[in-house]
């Protein structure tokens, strides 16, 4: 069984557009798809796992921005954003990762694959940006394996985002196959 989420979360209309095309073709083809109301969890998860992150990079990497500054560009502004967070809400935010660790565990025992948009929209023309990350995120904050695979559009790419447990790094990659033939 296959969860996508319900609503969509914070996506433009194209790839809302593309992604419901996508689970109507799978349907289609027999593949049991059903709705996991997880667009809330998914924006708490996504806040947290940037405060993980800023948090831990600022520490990781002030002794650069001491020599360097300014220099540093972008990892500038998240070493000072993430030396100014106080430790209260950097451990809250580890607390909200393991309290959804836990609800995705038990969401997975009853849907063992979840779809989700693979970016909020229409990739970035040009190589000086990959885009939003806040469609995968979440995944990495959950340490879950996740694998985009393209969506039949025609223009620039749009892609949907298959994730598993932890640990189920080969089901990810066989669903991913499997829904990659349908979808193509």
């Amino acid at each position: 069984t296959f969860g996508v989420s319900d609503p969509m979360p914070e996506v433009d209309v194209e790839m809302a557009t593309a992604v419901q095309h996508a689970v109507d073709t799978l349907r289609r083809a027999g593949i049991v798809v059903r709705s996991v109301d997880i667009a809330g969890l998914l924006k708490n998860l996504d806040s947290a796992t940037n405060d993980v992150a800023f948090y831990e990079a600022a520490r990781f990497h002030e002794q650069r921005w001491k020599e360097h500054g300014s220099k540093l560009l972008e990892l500038a502004d998240l070493v000072e954003k993430g030396l100014k967070m106080p430790v209260e809400q950097y451990e809250r935010a580890q607390r909200e990762i393991r309290e959804a660790q836990s609800r995705f565990r038990e969401l997975y025992q009853t849907t063992q694959i979840i779809l989700v948009p693979a970016a909020t929209g229409l990739a970035p023309r040009g190589l000086s940006n990959t885009g939003d990350p806040r469609m995968n995120a979440p995944w990495t904050g959950l340490g879950t394996p996740a694998v985009s695979i393209p969506l039949p559009v025609s223009g620039l790419p749009l892609g949907l985002q298959l994730t598993a447990d932890r640990g189920q790094d080969a089901r990810v990659l066989h669903a991913a196959l499997r829904l990659y033939r349908v979808l193509t």
